[in-house]
């Protein structure tokens, strides 16, 4: 009997999958069976990250480059998986940036763009073009990948925070949208040791952390579980659904 989080003759598409939680996603996913494309501006990191991951599951990994908030870019990104695979079976919107700044007044209009492009403009045109096709396939799986500062944002992230609200929203509405096909979910991940997190203030990140039930941040490989029963059968009756990966956090009255 195999097992519900078996991936065998899938095929997953990633965007931000070079490093970070993307990264790990790709990993999981072929390593239980998945072929795997991942997708990111930066072709260098991809190419290097899809050979490695090859190497080490026996699985097919393609790198694609691709700057998700850029409308023609993704709509090309779509039609050249579906030219080379025929299929996309598993589609995760893992892609975004967070810059910092001084001060709100000082964002500017072209930084306030270039964070809503990456981060919702390219999810929802990729979920829009792919939910189509997985729809008329007769299954599929979208996951989004949103973050705790959407409910509570600090003073240092507000255009983010704005911009993965949206991503909650559009988690339900393309839920609503594709179903019963296609499941759409998002995973809302709180603070996690990735290449972002070496520009934070470990002092208070540290400070912050004793008061969330974990006591910590998280590790990258400890978002799989979630991703994976999102991918795989095992969470076959579930859509429209935001799973908190965020050692409790969210829990915490004031937390961002």
């Amino acid at each position: 009997m195999s097992s519900p989080f078996d991936l065998s003759g899938r095929l997953a598409l990633i965007t931000g999958g070079g490093r970070g939680l993307g990264r790990e996603m790709a990993l999981s996913f072929a390593a239980h069976g998945a072929t795997v494309v991942i997708a990111s501006r930066k072709a260098d990191v991809i190419e290097a990250s899809a050979n490695e991951i090859a190497e080490a599951t026996g699985q097919t990994v393609v790198a694609m480059p691709c700057h998700v908030g850029r409308w023609d870019e993704v709509s090309a990104l779509a039609d050249d998986v579906y030219e080379r695979f025929g299929r996309v079976d598993v589609l995760v919107n893992n892609a975004g940036m967070s810059p910092l700044y001084d001060k709100l007044s000082n964002v500017t209009e072209e930084l306030f763009d270039k964070v809503m492009d990456v981060n919702v403009k390219g999810p929802f045109r990729l979920g829009s073009v792919i939910g189509e096709r997985m729809k008329q396939a007769g299954r599929g799986s979208i996951i989004n990948v949103s973050s705790t500062s959407s409910l509570r944002p600090g003073p240092a992230e507000v255009p983010y925070a704005a911009a993965k609200a949206g991503v909650n929203a559009l988690t339900v509405g393309l839920a609503q949208s594709f179903g019963p096909e296609v499941r759409v979910n998002c995973i809302m991940p709180g603070p996690f040791r990735t290449d972002i997190s070496k520009a934070w203030d470990w002092d208070v990140i540290d400070r912050a952390m004793q008061r969330v039930p974990m006591g910590r941040v998280g590790e990258p490989n400890e978002i799989v579980g979630a991703a994976l029963l999102l991918a795989s059968d095992a969470g076959a009756y579930m859509s429209g659904s935001i799973i908190k990966v965020d050692g409790g956090m969210s829990g915490i009255v004031g937390s961002g």
